[in-house]
């Protein structure tokens, strides 16, 4: 009996010693890991629309068994309304120098909009060179592939959205403000701040803006405006719905269209412009009004800085 007590414990330990060793071999733990693993820093990056910047994505290499020798860059384009997506190209290889002893290796990529959209082509033709003609949502997908010393290929599952926005848009402070009823200044840049401390600007395309709230310090109004490529900022005469635009329920009008209605906020050539800061609070500076009948013109004139938090 003592006999096969004993030989059941030396199976019982055998087995053990055999199951210790099978979990030291598995290949998804520990030092096993065969190799082409990455994270990356900028899982999503916010493409200004007509700023011209150049921007980076990186990431770091976590170097396994099988080291990765070199990184493949793929992008690809995304048309926000259609859901139609473009051809993919190969952007950039990137060379890992360091296989042997480290194990991490940093890399990173960068881009313009022409770098990305070069190649690129929907089934009706190019992306186009203009990116004022973008749709907000609109996108780039940067995905990375692995190269191994081994020879293999892995694709990461981590990427990069560049997704297409507008610089301009955000909340607002009165810096200067003044409206004048019927010729008669009636509130100054106090009153702004009293009554609209803050303004939200929402962005309708690559070039039109949204006011949401506030016609200088009265509520209750919906209004846009547009911006150039020179940073000019003019208002539409419609409403992207196809409505007439309209202040306080009043017929809007502008320095170009009725500026001899608009004699007190329309002087001078720095009006209607964007002032563009490094820091990101830019300004608006914008003079608008409408024109009640029977009544007359009411004169708005305000200059915003972008909040930043």
């Amino acid at each position: 009996m003592k006999k096969i007590k004993y030989l059941l414990l030396t199976l019982f330990t055998l087995v053990t010693v055999l199951a210790c060793e099978d979990n030291d071999n598995d290949e998804l733990t520990g030092d096993a890991v065969t190799g082409g693993l990455l994270t990356v820093n900028n899982r999503s990056i916010g493409y200004v629309v007509g700023d011209g910047a150049t921007y980076t994505a990186s990431g770091t290499v976590f170097q396994g068994n099988d080291k990765t020798t070199s990184i493949g860059v793929y992008v690809s384009f995304t048309d926000s309304k259609t859901d139609e997506t473009t051809n993919e190209k190969l952007y950039e290889t990137i060379t890992i120098d360091d296989t042997t002893t480290s194990s991490t290796a940093s890399f990173s990529t960068s881009f313009s909009y022409d770098d990305l959209i070069d190649g690129l082509s929907f089934s009706e033709g190019p992306v186009s060179p203009d990116d004022g003609l973008l749709n907000i949502g609109d996108f780039f997908n940067v995905r990375y592939e692995s190269k191994l010393a081994s020879g293999e290929t892995v694709t990461n599952s981590v990427s990069t959205k560049v997704s297409v926005g507008t610089r301009f848009a955000g909340t607002y402070a009165p810096l200067e403000a003044a409206y004048y009823r019927i010729g008669v200044l009636t509130y100054e840049t106090a009153d702004w701040i009293t009554y609209c401390p803050e303004t939200l600007i929402e962005s309708v395309d690559a070039t039109t803006y949204r006011v949401v709230e506030y016609f200088g310090p009265f509520g209750g109004n919906e209004w846009y405006f547009e911006i150039d490529s020179n940073d000019n900022i003019t208002y539409p005469d419609n409403t992207p719905s196809g409505d007439a635009q309209t202040g306080n329920g009043q017929p809007f009008i502008t320095c170009a269209t009725s500026s001899s209605d608009l004699s007190n906020v329309c002087g001078g050539s720095d009006k209607n412009k964007v002032i563009r800061s490094a820091d990101g609070k830019d300004v608006l500076v914008m003079s608008f009004g409408y024109f009640t009948a029977g009544s007359g013109s009411r004169e708005f004139y305000q200059k915003l800085e972008k909040i930043i938090e």
